[in-house]
């Protein structure tokens, strides 16, 4: 099996949740302090050894293109400035050795869809699929330790964590052979079922490393609520064919697709930031004990 160097990244939804803050700007490029939340995931991909990074994006999403791109008048500003250390943060934004390429998807028909626009670029290659919403903070970052699993299993894999019973309906959630245990293989997998009908609370949660066979796959499945293409229902046809492993990860998952996930990173990576973190804690502490009863 080949080494996994791609990374799709489905960056075409509106972000409805977060308006008016997303009406002219990605929510992709919604800052954690001082980075867009695609940054932390793109960072993620290359911590992974990806050199390929395929962005799908829609309208109004320029702006994730302008950030990855060579910015050469804020570059030769800041040289001319002497700011050395902010040139460097500018230049590093993306590795030199690391390809951006985007692809437009013409119509909103799902995260499948979104998937499957990308196969012209992916071809015949294992692969890995990003959502920015998902910020994970680990010491080792998610999709290496993913990687690493695929390297040894050398199939489709998800990166999965078990949520209350409660929250199924947000999520794509699976079955598997083990009750427990770090890898285990799927049985099953289902689009947002109530509680009482999920198999288990092992939710997928915007991390995937799937072989190419899920394009075929993508191609046949039928379109869901709302015309959607669910990737869910590809992955649900692909057990058909191949093992597909459910990953438990180590790390802290935020839901950056809603207001209080957000806010929970942008506080919990806040304070471990080397430049303010120190003084942020201070901050919280002194705020917290002031705060009226």
């Amino acid at each position: 099996m080949k080494k996994v160097t791609k990374a799709v990244f489905p960056v075409a939804g509106m972000g409805s949740r977060f308006l008016p803050a997303t009406k002219a700007s990605p929510k992709e490029m919604m800052p954690i302090v001082d980075k867009p939340l695609i940054q932390y995931a793109v960072e993620e991909a290359v911590a992974a050894g990806i050199t390929d990074m395929v962005f799908i994006t829609g309208r109004n999403k320029r702006a994730i293109e302008d950030h990855f791109d060579k910015a050469y008048e804020l570059e030769s500003e800041l040289a001319a400035r002497g700011k050395e250390e902010l040139l460097r943060i500018v230049q590093d934004t993306v590795p030199k050795h690391v390809n951006c390429i985007y692809i437009r998807q013409p119509e909103a028909l799902g995260l499948g869809h979104a998937v499957l626009c990308a196969a012209p670029v992916v071809d015949d290659a294992p692969f890995a699929v990003l959502l920015a919403d998902d910020l994970i903070d680990a010491d080792v970052p998610v999709m290496k330790q993913m990687s690493d699993v695929f390297h040894d299993y050398e199939c489709s894999v998800l990166g999965v964590q078990n949520v209350p019973r409660a929250h199924t309906r947000q999520y794509g959630i699976v079955s598997t052979e083990a009750e427990s245990g770090t890898v285990q293989r799927l049985r099953g997998i289902v689009e947002k079922p109530a509680p009482e009908q999920a198999p288990s609370t092992q939710a997928v949660v915007g991390r995937y490393i799937l072989t190419p066979k899920i394009f075929d796959h993508l191609r046949r499945v039928r379109p869901g609520a709302g015309g959607e293409i669910q990737l869910t229902d590809a992955i649900s046809s692909l057990l058909e064919e191949e093992a597909v492993l459910a990953y438990q990860f180590s790390g802290v998952r935020y839901d950056c697709g809603s207001k209080m996930g957000y806010l929970q990173a942008t506080i919990a990576l806040a304070r471990k930031h080397p430049e303010v973190g120190a003084a942020f804690t201070d901050f919280l502490s002194r705020f917290s004990a002031t705060r009226p009863t």
